[in-house]
């Protein structure tokens, strides 16, 4: 459990994560203001996510104004070539991100009218696996994002992606799998993924299936953008996941759809759905550390942190106790 400090009426906590975002399919300002004090992006154009990641809310430009709040540049040309632009003024969101997807010439989303120019990496052999992943190193991604979705085109061999998950923790980078189609999440955790882009939703996985995962691999939950059947599926694989104590991130897919740029009450209800009660839930949210002074703080009301609700969390203000 993070760090809380209790004030009169309420808690203080930091500001909320969410843990798969696209801020390049969305209007990003909206951040700005929002409950959320940390965003993971988890495919985009790395150029473009390395300029507007900022690591906490005193960061300066060379110009030395804050870097703080994200906007989008008007760009007629469409969204593939629409960029991200930071500017002053309100509390820092802390931008952590991938880069580009790493999928098998042909796969998935190579051929999705969504994906932003830039936003994929074609790989066919260890050779170029290790160029994409020095790219996203360099440019300071956190994550290595691989796309592995048979449903839609063709995934990497087990020695492939087995090899570019060698390769990206030879450079601390935990890899990031989008599992999809008959499989896939098994396959994912079985070739040392660390965390899987969305619950498991193509289907039910065994008993002993989830205590693999429970054990090696923490799930971003994104249940709100499913179908009912695949909710089905999903939400069961969860609350099964949780149960066996395995680790639930809030992640919401934001710009899959029309999700809010902020947070997704519907999202929240969804774990709250899987078993994941308001401890767990904050857990899931991973606040900022309330004593970090680049994180954005929040006030939220009740006498204990493990039973606030963080729906009705709102930001600090001057006026608030010990704010």
């Amino acid at each position: 459990m993070p760090a809380f400090r209790r004030v009169p009426g309420g808690v203080i906590c930091g500001g909320f994560t969410d843990h798969h975002v696209h801020l390049q399919l969305v209007d990003a300002a909206g951040l700005e203001g929002s409950l959320l004090g940390r965003v993971v992006d988890l495919g985009g154009d790395p150029a473009v996510l390395a300029s507007v990641a900022v690591r906490n809310s005193g960061n300066s430009s060379a110009a030395g104004e804050s870097t703080t709040g994200i906007t989008r540049d008007a760009n007629p040309a469409g969204r593939g070539s629409q960029e991200l632009r930071t500017s002053p003024g309100g509390h820092g969101v802390e931008i952590r991100f991938a880069g580009a997807f790493l999928t098998p010439p042909g796969g998935y989303p190579s051929d999705r009218a969504w994906a932003p120019a830039g936003s994929v990496r074609e790989i066919d052999d260890a050779d170029a696996a290790a160029a994409a992943v020095t790219e996203m190193t360099s440019v300071g991604a956190s994550f290595i994002k691989v796309a592995s979705n048979s449903t839609a085109g063709p995934v990497f061999s087990d020695d492939l992606f087995r090899t570019i998950v060698d390769i990206a923790a030879a450079s601390g980078l935990p890899v990031v799998a989008h599992a999809e189609g008959p499989g896939e999440a098994e396959r994912a955790a079985r070739l040392g993924a660390r965390m899987l882009a969305h619950a498991p939703f193509s289907e039910r996985l065994t008993d002993d299936e989830i205590a693999a995962h429970a054990a090696s691999v923490q799930w971003i939950s994104t249940l709100a953008i499913h179908d009912p059947a695949a909710y089905g599926i999903a939400i069961d694989n969860v609350r099964r996941f949780h149960a066996a104590g395995g680790r639930v991130l809030y992640g919401t897919d934001m710009g899959n759809g029309p999700t809010p740029v902020g947070l997704n009450a519907g999202e929240i209800q969804t774990l709250r759905d899987a078993g994941l009660d308001d401890a767990d839930l904050l857990r899931a949210l991973a606040p900022q550390d309330v004593d970090d002074p680049a994180s954005l703080l929040l006030f939220l009301p009740g006498a204990d942190p493990d039973s606030a609700d963080p729906l009705l969390a709102r930001p600090l203000t001057p006026a608030d106790p010990e704010a």
